[in-house]
């Protein structure tokens, strides 16, 4: 029931539908830059009760508006008017993507009270750290960071509708199949500015099954074969992606990159501003997604770890938003949960746990892979374990510090370090493709440079004496390990890098040096 489902911590499924849902019921407006609120509704609840709503500004204010029904939509089409075609002719497309200017905007004055604007970016690094000086421990430091960065209820909603708006395009050709987001969008892991990833998914399995059974015919459709499940994926992503570029309102930049190893269409969705990823339905990417949802649900220490640590990496130029041999957000995210699961007690359960209390619902084999584990949050035992994230985080980089990368692997699903299977510097593995390895990227030079941050950074909050530091107004605790560690530190680091090789110094010290200007104006990895 709907009461039972809102007491508890709702599954991933459920979460993801509601939104899906919600977002077929939404509409973007473009606003007239002098707009009474109140107006705007009044009109808007003419075509039905509007159940949600709120303005942000990207070039101008623009209204995200939930309707209550869906017919409301249709009725407010009706009354909208195609551009008038002076210097540009249209492609009469009708989306859900409207402009609204006043008639007669002289007599209209703005009363009442300013908009209040949804924020749909983060605040820079310089800004979060004058924050985190306020606070009173590293632990309300690094829950100041998760607010700052963390995907707002609002933001949320704008990633499901750009999904649903490119939904309404693969449906003139595919008419029952839906557009989802996955990773960092729905693993309560995204960080405010980060791209939207979403698949194109034709499988709404369950429905048929039951129906097959009954008559005394096989029946299939006729169907277009191809030689290969890449070949249709590469034909179909061609396809929407031109179409998005050719008639798609708000569609600017489309690359099509269908020789990737995953085909993909890449966009700029400027109606709702976000940088988006199209590709087809990869099962597995949105067990990870799944999985991720669960750990960051199971105990609040579990994010504002991940986000600070995160934010720490990119920083110091770990990780980078472009391809290479930096090691990746989401490998870092696993050294997290593995980090947890090696605490005494555990906070979070391994993957080979969470399978053990899997029902048949939760059975998932793909690929020949078991992709298997309970989807219920109530069916896993909370943690017993009461440390706080002032120690998790001098632990975390103890440990990784410390870590024999040299001979041992990272293996979420035993939670045990286990002995490499091949020489990569950094062995992290898939939790589901268990022949894979997600950090195969990244690079020996690297990973030293991730090795010697974190010594340095274990060695800043054991040594620190935060009142001294307070009283001098000094970056403290967290805000001290997000300032580049620049020059002043460089001749105590080269005390502390003995056993690494000196190339490596060398190339560390140099990466120092430029890091630490440029790195704090760059945002924090999605």
């Amino acid at each position: 029931t709907d009461a039972e489902v809102s007491t508890r911590k709702k599954t991933f499924a459920e979460v993801q539908t509601e939104r899906l849902d919600q977002a077929e019921r939404t509409v973007l407006i473009k606003c007239p830059s002098r707009l009474n609120e109140k107006k705007l509704l009044q009109y808007l609840s003419s075509h039905g009760n509007v159940k949600s709503h709120f303005f942000f500004e990207n070039r101008g204010i623009s209204a995200l508006i939930e309707f209550s029904d869906k017919s409301s939509i249709a009725s407010l089409q009706d009354a909208v008017g195609i551009p008038s075609a002076s210097e540009h002719h249209v492609v009469p497309f009708k989306s859900r993507l409207f402009t609204f200017t006043l008639k007669n905007p002289v007599s209209q004055h703005v009363e009442g009270t300013p908009l209040h604007l949804s924020p749909q970016c983060h605040i820079p690094v310089k800004d979060l750290i004058e924050k985190l000086c306020l606070a009173d421990s590293i632990s309300s430091q690094m829950y100041i960071l998760l607010n700052e960065y963390q995907l707002t209820e609002e933001n949320i909603k704008l990633r499901f509708l750009a999904c649903s708006l490119v939904r309404d395009f693969t449906r003139a050709y595919f008419p029952d199949s839906t557009v989802k987001p996955f990773g960092s969008s729905v693993n309560m892991f995204g960080k405010l500015g980060s791209d939207v990833d979403m698949f194109l998914d034709f499988h709404d399995t369950g429905k048929h099954a039951t129906k097959m059974k009954k008559g005394p015919f096989e029946m299939e459709y006729q169907m277009k074969r191809l030689p290969s499940e890449r070949l249709a994926t590469q034909r179909i992503l061609s396809v929407i992606g031109d179409c998005l570029d050719n008639f798609g309102p708000g569609c600017v930049n489309v690359q099509k990159i269908l020789n990737a190893r995953c085909p993909l269409v890449k966009f700029a969705h400027q109606p709702t501003g976000f940088q988006c990823d199209l590709s087809v339905s990869n099962s597995i990417a949105i067990r990870s997604s799944e999985l991720l949802y669960i750990y960051g649900c199971l105990d609040s220490r579990v994010r504002a770890l991940v986000f600070t640590v995160r934010c720490w990496a990119r920083v110091h130029g770990l990780t980078n938003s472009a391809p290479g041999t930096w090691i990746t957000n989401f490998s870092l995210t696993m050294m997290v949960m593995f980090f947890l699961q090696r605490r005494s007690p555990p906070i979070i359960p391994t993957l080979d746990q969470l399978k053990e209390l899997a029902d048949e619902k939760d059975k998932h084999i793909i690929g020949g892979y078991d992709c298997s584990f309970v989807s219920d949050l109530r069916k896993i035992k909370p943690t017993k374990n009461t440390e706080t994230l002032d120690v998790l985080l001098g632990e975390f980089f103890e440990y990784f510090g410390n870590f024999d990368f040299r001979k041992n692997s990272i293996n979420l699903r035993k939670g045990k370090e286990v002995n490499k299977p091949e020489s990569s510097p950094l062995y992290i593995w898939n939790p589901f493709e268990q022949d894979l390895n997600i950090s195969k990227n990244v690079n020996q030079p690297q990973l030293e440079k991730f090795v010697a941050m974190a010594r340095e950074s274990a060695w800043i909050l054991q040594k620190e004496d935060k009142t001294q530091q307070i009283i001098n107004k000094e970056p403290w605790g967290l805000a001290a390990l997000l300032i580049p560690f620049g020059k002043s530190t460089s001749s105590k680091m080269k005390n502390r890098m003995k056993g690494l090789g000196s190339e490596t110094i060398r190339s560390l010290l140099d990466s120092l040096k430029l890091n630490n200007a440029n790195n704090q104006q760059k945002a924090v990895g999605k």
